[in-house]
């Protein structure tokens, strides 16, 4: 860690400790210390100091252990408050020598033609898609209070400003859990803030330094309507799983979201108003001016007039005679911005005025686009109980042929499908949300994504209730493509719909595909399902070539590794070639969306990070793998896969063994996310949820979902291969990435750990099944790091190697303590307090995984 860091590190933990002091007794900061000393001893190595914390800890009441927990969880944080204000901070830039990322591509293409690189910039559409999840289990308060002290930490002297000390002070006093589960309506207010606290301002300066860049680049500024940047959200959309999304819940999250979009756009139009006081116009401005207040703001005041309106309106839940279009606010901005231009005021044209048009262009009149999720099982139920009515059978009984056929007929049917009935609720519920999005402006909703799609069935299926329910526009579909065999069939299922030529028609020349990353892995484990989502792609790309349609693949990646995460730039190098062509559409979920765009500043380093590498794969695409790199990763995946599914589903114990090794079973129960943790109450691995999947794993720091397989796969094929995959490493970015995103996840994953974990909480019976697990870990860390040449993990990358050695010590106390608390909980379940320490271990562990927790 770099000195600044590290001092600000200390400073904060000075006024944490002087907080703790004051509220619970100058003896309280010594027994932290102590136990901090002795997490120091745990993470070099030191046994002895394993037992004494453990027995002090079983010692100690609940309302003592809740202490411990939440002075290691709020250190954590701290921690990576300060890491984030320093990395992006013009000094921390500096010293840890990271050029801004179009400056750095710039300098990578100074011999590319700049046709070549114009046409890469046409081609850069960056969706982010926000949703919810159970890591993010910090609450807003805290998160605000996070980015305060970051903010605080740019100006001098800053970590022993009063300003700082406040804030910790006030952090201290607050709950850093909630005590009830967040409604979706809840997430969604979450998702909305986090825009209008950062991306509203980094999207303008993002766009700023991107027209920098291409008129240095290609000596051409960008147009007007350029919108490579569009936001979409899950957040009180997905349905999937979740009782609580609900059409009237969903109708009140897009009038909280337009309500907000009002609110900014009028604070913005009012502040351009005050700008644009000029009287020199074109004569079309000057004429319109008939009560004299200008010629430009005589084109401004309509819009505010009509954004209070709306504000009044909104507010009381109507959404007649409101805001209802984004050339509403567009066509006024384009009107004084032409005038602005044609009488030469440049600068003021290409100010505050293009800034709030490209607002108008990313942000349209709701913030974000809300998708539309649901499980395909849900619709052919809806389906099947319209069918049985008609006297036509039941359409769950039917075969693909059949189905087809009915829903092609019934597409090109005028008549009504739906008779006039009392539906079951479920089937209600279905209708109810496409008469939702009937009712609603177009511009309000992003895409449908059909869950667990496998047919060309289930989106004729989504087709024709969208036309059977009223929608007149025609809105987007994505099938999502979620397990191994799935992902597999993908390419032909897709070709079987695109064949159909009456849907063809109604595609618009393009159509989306999401490529599920969370659902594969824990379906087939990380490797098999990285390439097979590889594979996937690139046949996607072929079959949609063909066809003459756009791809624009939707990638439902998450924060963790083990859920397709990992550092934004090697994800996107690590795409097969053509799959940028569409553009990317990718999930920023949870906890990843206030680590890469908790702030101003950070969103718009994270924005950059992303069209840098996306310009790049598309400016010099990455290569097509060769037969040889083919046939090994066939041979390695299906070895990864079987290595895999012998533990997780091959063994009748397993399931047994991961519910009481993890904090799996409380999990459920804790109030940490609107979404049950299963899809169905009465399923077992098969039905849980990856994320709670992934995130129970990475708790008792075994994260088998992360790794278990590729090791395996890797030495049986590198012993007569070693060239090919040395080869391999250095040429292909897909494998190195995976690579590399392994070695992070040896380095974060804790074999002695785990064991504790074991020890504790795991029948005797069951034991010998983590004895074997992580001496797997022990060997595949061991022959990663031997084909990477390496003697320990992370070595070439000392920065987050420093970074994560300094968590350990703060972290042990924080294992140790979920552990007696589970302990406690198991034996006592009614004992509300050992829930208090559980969850705030919980998020003081994934504080301090970060991208693997």
């Amino acid at each position: 860690m770099l000195e600044p860091i590290q001092q600000n590190v200390r400073d904060l933990g000075t006024l944490l400790g002087k907080t703790i002091a004051v509220d619970q007794g100058q003896q309280w900061l010594q027994r932290i210390e102590t136990v901090r000393l002795e997490g120091r001893e745990i993470a070099a190595g030191d046994v002895a100091a394993i037992a004494a914390l453990q027995e002090k800890f079983a010692n100690s009441g609940e309302k003592e252990l809740l202490i411990y927990a939440r002075a290691f969880s709020q250190f954590l944080n701290l921690l990576n408050v300060a890491e984030q204000q320093y990395t992006t901070s013009e000094e921390g830039l500096s010293e840890l020598d990271l050029a801004h990322p179009l400056e750095d591509l710039e300098n990578h293409i100074t011999k590319v033609s700049p046709d070549v690189i114009t046409a890469a910039l046409k081609k850069l559409k960056i969706e982010l898609v926000l949703t919810a999840h159970p890591t993010e289990i910090n609450r807003r308060t805290f998160i605000h209070k996070y980015n305060q002290i970051g903010q605080a930490l740019n100006t001098p002297d800053n970590a022993l400003s009063p300003r700082i000390e406040e804030l910790i002070e006030q952090a201290w006093h607050t709950d850093e859990i909630r005590q009830q589960r967040p409604s979706p309506l809840d997430e969604s207010r979450w998702g909305l803030n986090n825009i209008s606290d950062n991306f509203w301002y980094a999207i303008p300066h993002f766009m700023r330094e991107l027209d920098d860049f291409s008129y240095k680049v290609t000596g051409q500024r960008l147009p007007e309507e350029y919108t490579p940047i569009t936001m979409a959200s899950w957040m009180a959309g997905d349905r999937d799983g979740n009782p609580f999304v609900t059409a009237n819940l969903s109708k009140e999250a897009l009038i909280n979201a337009r309500l907000m979009a009002c609110t900014l756009y009028l604070r913005d139009f009012e502040a351009l108003y005050l700008e644009l006081s000029m009287s020199k116009a074109t004569t079309e401005l000057t004429q319109a001016d008939t009560n004299s207040r200008g010629p430009y703001r005589q084109q401004i005041v309509p819009v505010i007039q009509l954004l209070k309106t709306s504000i009044e309106q909104l507010k009381e839940g109507y959404t007649e005679s409101v805001l209802s279009n984004s050339d509403q606010l567009r066509q006024p901005l384009q009107a004084c911005r032409n005038s602005l231009l044609a009488v030469g005021l440049t600068n003021v044209a290409n100010s505050l005025i293009l800034d709030l048009i490209r607002k108008v262009n990313s942000f349209g009149i709701s913030l974000v686009k809300l998708d539309i999720r649901q499980h395909s099982e849900r619709h052919d139920s809806a389906l099947a109980e319209v069918t049985e009515l008609l006297n036509l059978g039941s359409y769950t009984d039917w075969d693909e042929t059949k189905r087809r056929e009915f829903l092609l007929a019934e597409l090109k049917n005028p008549r009504p499908l739906l008779p006039k009935h009392n539906w079951t609720a479920d089937t209600q519920e279905v209708f109810d949300t496409y008469a939702l999005i009937a009712e609603q402006p177009a511009e309000l909703f992003g895409i449908y994504i059909i869950s667990m799609a496998s047919q060309a069935s289930d989106v004729l299926a989504v087709k024709l209730l969208l036309k059977s329910l009223g929608v007149q526009w025609n809105m987007p579909i994505a099938p999502l493509f979620e397990t191994l065999d799935d992902l597999d069939n993908a390419p032909q299922v897709m070709a079987e719909l695109l064949s159909i030529e009456s849907y063809h028609n109604t595609c618009d020349g393009q159509h989306n595909v999401m490529i599920g990353y969370s659902d594969s892995s824990k379906d087939a484990g990380v490797l098999a399902a990285t390439w097979g989502q590889y594979k996937c792609q690139e046949k996607l790309v072929e079959v949609f070539f063909e066809k003459n349609i756009e791809l624009k693949l939707f990638h439902g990646r998450g924060g963790t590794i083990g859920r397709g995460g990992g550092p934004a730039h090697a994800a996107i190098a690590s795409q097969p070639p053509g799959t940028l062509d569409g553009g990317l559409r990718v999930t920023e979920q949870g906890e990843t969306i206030r680590h890469k765009f908790g702030t101003p500043n950070l969103a718009n380093r994270s924005l950059h990070l992303y069209a840098s590498a996306i310009l790049e794969c598309l400016i010099n695409p990455p290569p097509v793998p060769t037969q040889a790199w083919r046939d090994i990763m066939e041979t390695m995946s299906e070895t990864s896969c079987q290595a895999y599914r012998k533990y997780v589903q091959g063994n009748d114990d397993f399931v047994k063994y991961f519910r009481q090794a993890t904090p799996e079973q409380e999990l459920s129960s804790l109030p940490l996310g609107s979404r049950p943790s299963k899809r169905k109450s009465d399923g077992g691995i098969e039905s849980l949820r990856a994320i709670p999947w992934i995130f129970a794993w990475s708790q008792n720091r075994l994260v088998i979902p992360s790794w278990l397989g590729l090791g395996t796969a890797i030495k049986e094929a590198y012993q007569d291969n070693e060239a090919l995959i040395k080869e391999m490493l250095q040429q292909w970015p897909y494998f190195n990435s995976r690579i590399s995103l392994t070695e992070m996840v040896y380095f974060k994953s804790d074999s002695k750990m785990s064991a504790l974990y074991d020890n504790s909480l795991v029948d005797n019976s069951l034991k010998s099944m983590g004895d074997e697990l992580r001496e797997q870990l022990v060997q595949d860390k061991r022959t990663v790091l031997a084909i990477l040449g390496q003697n320990e993990a992370l070595e070439n990358d000392p920065w987050n190697k420093n970074s994560f050695e300094l968590r350990r010590p703060y972290l042990a106390p924080l294992h140790l303590l979920q552990i007696e608390a589970l302990k406690r909980l198991r034996a006592q379940p009614e004992n509300t307090e050992n829930e208090k320490v559980l969850m705030v271990s919980m998020a003081g562990i994934a504080t301090g995984m970060r991208n693997t927790g």
